[in-house]
C-alpha cells in the first residue's frame, strides 16, 4: 500500500534552501515530488549530466541541471513580509483551507 505523504510547499512556490551546499539561495519550485519527499527548485542543487548523442538534432555533451532536494531543506518565502516562513493552515469562512504565514498571517496563493 502506497503511503499519502504532504509536502508544505508546492510548484510554483518559491522558497529558501536552509542546509547544505546552498544554503540562502532562492528559487522557484519547478515540481514537487510527494512520494519521495522532495522538491526540484530551479538553479538549486545544480549537477553535470554526461548525455551520449542520440542521433543528429540531439548532440551530446554535459548538460547542467538541477537535481531534487529534500523538501525539509527549504523554506516558504512570503511575499509580502519577504522572509522565509514556516507555514500554518486556515479555513475560510466558505470552507475553503489555505495555507498561511506565520510571521504576517499573510495568506498563500493556491
Amino acid at each position: 500500500m502506497a503511503v499519502r505523504r504532504k509536502l508544505h510547499v508546492r510548484k510554483g512556490d518559491t522558497v529558501e534552501v536552509i542546509s547544505g551546499k546552498d544554503k540562502n539561495v532562492r528559487g522557484k519550485v519547478i515540481a514537487a515530488f510527494p512520494r519521495e519527499g522532495k522538491v526540484l527548485v530551479e538553479n538549486v542543487n545544480m549537477i553535470s549530466k554526461h548525455q551520449k548523442p542520440r542521433g543528429m538534432n540531439q548532440p551530446g555533451g554535459i548538460i547542467r541541471r538541477e537535481a531534487p532536494i529534500y523538501a525539509s531543506k527549504v523554506m516558504l518565502v512570503c511575499n509580502k513580509c519577504n522572509q522565509r516562513t514556516r507555514v500554518g493552515r486556515k479555513i475560510l469562512e466558505d470552507g475553503k483551507k489555505v495555507r498561511v504565514c506565520k510571521k504576517c498571517g499573510e495568506t498563500f496563493n493556491d
